[in-house]
């Protein structure tokens, strides 16, 4: 796959994995590294041949530290008010295919917005995870504030968010952060079994539920419970849960369509 100025991309078995190569500045995150990233994702969306995405970042100190400190001074209203990295995480929220970070190191500021993003964490017992941006004197602006609430509850949100305090991968656990811990050596290995592991699902069935879960999060439960309903019906006209239960029947390994 094609590799880009801040970004490489390497597709194996059908799992891309996006690496943040800034590994100089612990991989911070600039106006270049989101162009990157928004061409990786349009990229890997018109490839059939990839089905699951790993973000990990170059070096062994950190998934990404943040964003680039050196362009904040040039920020004004306007900047705020555009969001660039904010609606480039919204796109990698609600990307089609599932998503996974591999936490390596310090994830901070963009870089831990950029990992509550995906739709699973899996974090090196290096890694470390905040959001100190108030110590900047502004606040997580690409959807820290929202979504660290809803992964680990308002309270140990407010007081992450306003004291800057840091998490540990085992703190990361216990909070909900993250969903799973390994060694160094082995977190590539660990999100790659991860990501294959959901390639063996039904694809049509992968991509709803996600759609279904997130949808249900910012709605009361009844409305969650009708947009699940509507899903497993329409899952039930398809192709693919026709062979889900022919293969299990037979059992044989089921050949997906998508359709």
């Amino acid at each position: 796959m094609t590799d880009y100025e801040t970004v490489t991309v390497d597709a194996t078995y059908g799992v891309a994995t996006v690496t943040l190569n800034r590994p100089d500045v612990r991989n911070a995150i600039n106006a270049q590294v989101q162009t990157d990233l928004a061409a990786v994702l349009d990229q890997i969306r018109g490839d059939d041949t990839i089905g699951a995405v790993v973000f990990t970042g170059a070096g062994d100190k950190a998934f990404a530290a943040g964003a680039d400190i050196g362009q904040l001074q040039d920020y004004d209203m306007h900047s705020g008010l555009a969001g660039s990295m904010a609606r480039l995480y919204d796109r990698i929220e609600q990307f089609e295919k599932p998503t996974i970070a591999a936490v390596n190191g310090y994830a901070l500021g963009g870089g831990c917005e950029l990992s509550m993003a995906c739709d699973i964490r899996i974090a090196s017992r290096r890694a470390c995870f905040g959001l100190p941006e108030t110590t900047l004197s502004v606040l997580p602006g690409a959807g820290g504030t929202q979504r660290l609430a809803r992964l680990v509850g308002v309270g140990l949100a407010i007081d992450m968010i306003l004291t800057a305090r840091m998490l540990s991968a085992d703190e990361a656990l216990a909070a909900g952060l993250v969903t799973r811990v390994t060694t160094p050596e082995d977190l590539l290995v660990r999100a790659h079994e991860v990501a294959t592991s959901i390639m063996t699902k039904g694809p049509v069935a992968v991509r709803l539920a996600k759609t279904v879960i997130r949808a249900g999060m910012n709605a009361d439960q009844h409305t969650g419970l009708v947009v699940e309903r509507l899903a497993q019906s329409l899952l039930y006209t398809t192709a693919d849960k026709a062979e889900g239960a022919a293969a299990f029947l037979g059992k044989r390994a089921p050949e997906w369509t998508g359709r």
